[in-house]
């Protein structure tokens, strides 16, 4: 009966060895024919409605390569999918300090630019604060988009010009029509650079101090919000918010009265880059992609969906002289230089970070 149960139990293991390596072939079999069928594919992703559909639409008829597009709303929604491999793209598009993590995790590779030669269209100011933040070399990453954040304000209810720093979010005459973003490291560059520190500071004295100052301005604000600080500026809901500059053009068609004002202390500025993951299936079609959307004309039509600032230097030549010269869409160099981008800060800075928000966040 022993001898009979130990010959089944081997039958059994062997038929089970067997099934497994039948499976492993057909797994190889049906992945080698994958990426037959896929090889014309490129597997984009990107945040939600950040790309002119024509334009996706003008790729896969001039390329002949079919655009797979997913989306997110965050930098750090795309995060894990990217570094646990839930899916596999070829080419996303991080914001700079996301860019930083990335490219420190090994989880980019670089850019082959003898097959993105329209990178020469991308402003070499917007390259330059991409090499001293987040890419020292330039070699991982292509600035797409940029930002800039600021107060957006009704001059029927506040006068023209009278708004010029971060500190006029703090003036009690404006109690209760002030919009604040309700976002951690938005919200703390506020608190941060109204006293002239750094965004990116992990000093606990100037945190500390950056944490005090919301509070006691919270009595001032209106409502903590992110993307409907436009609309609620725009319906005149609020007189003065903290937006960015690719919300003005789209304001001002629907309110007149609105202004935008970069504070004079300085302020968080963004870059929304492409980028190629280190497993990514197609790397060609990546790049082709890449340099398809420097391209000036692809750049300009994406400048006219989106109204945000656009690194691309021959699609601002494209511009009618009224945006071309717009100081709120286009800095100054010293407004450029006065301005920091986000920094990867590692787990301790987001812990610390994570910290004083929480206390923010609890007091009343």
């Amino acid at each position: 009966m022993k001898l009979q149960e130990k010959n089944l139990k081997l039958m059994r293991r062997t038929a089970a060895v067997l099934l497994i390596l039948i499976l492993s072939a057909l797994t190889a079999v049906t992945l080698t024919g994958c990426g037959e069928k896929n090889k014309n594919e490129v597997l984009v992703y990107s945040y939600g409605d950040y790309i002119n559909p024509a334009v996706v639409k003008q790729f896969q008829k001039e390329t002949g390569i079919k655009v797979v597009l997913d989306t997110y709303d965050t930098n750090e929604e795309m995060y894990p999918v990217i570094k646990n491999r839930a899916g596999v793209y070829d080419v996303v598009c991080p914001s700079d300090y996301m860019v930083e993590r990335m490219r420190k995790e090994g989880l980019l590779q670089k850019i082959n630019f003898k097959k993105v030669p329209n990178i020469k269209y991308i402003g070499k100011q917007y390259l330059k604060i991409a090499a001293e933040n987040y890419d020292p070399t330039n070699s991982y990453s292509v600035p797409y988009q940029w930002g800039v954040a600021g107060i957006l304000y009704n001059t029927k209810k506040i006068k023209a010009g009278s708004i010029t720093s971060w500190n006029d979010l703090w003036n009690k005459k404006y109690k209760g029509s002030i919009l604040m973003q309700d976002s951690v490291r938005d919200t703390m560059m506020v608190g941060l650079k109204k006293n002239g520190y750094s965004l990116n500071s992990t000093n606990k004295k100037q945190l500390q101090k950056a944490v005090n100052d919301l509070v006691a301005q919270r009595p001032l604000v209106y409502k903590y919000v992110n993307d409907s600080a436009r609309d609620l500026l725009v319906g005149n809901s609020a007189d003065l918010g903290v937006v960015w500059n690719g919300e003005v053009l789209y304001s001002q068609k629907l309110n007149k009265n609105l202004k935008f004002c970069v504070p004079k202390e300085g302020s968080e500025l963004f870059i929304d880059n492409w980028v190629i993951p280190k497993n990514a299936f197609h790397k060609s079609n990546a790049e082709k992609w890449i340099n398809f959307m420097c391209r000036p004309d692809i750049a300009y039509k994406n400048f006219e969906y989106l109204t945000y600032s656009t690194p691309n230097t021959g699609a601002r030549k494209m511009m009618a002289a009224k945006y071309r010269n717009d100081p709120d869409l286009f800095l100054s160099d010293k407004q450029l230089e006065n301005s920091e981008v986000l920094r990867d800060l590692g787990p301790e800075g987001d812990d610390l970070y994570s910290y004083y928000w929480k206390m923010f966040k609890s007091s009343n």
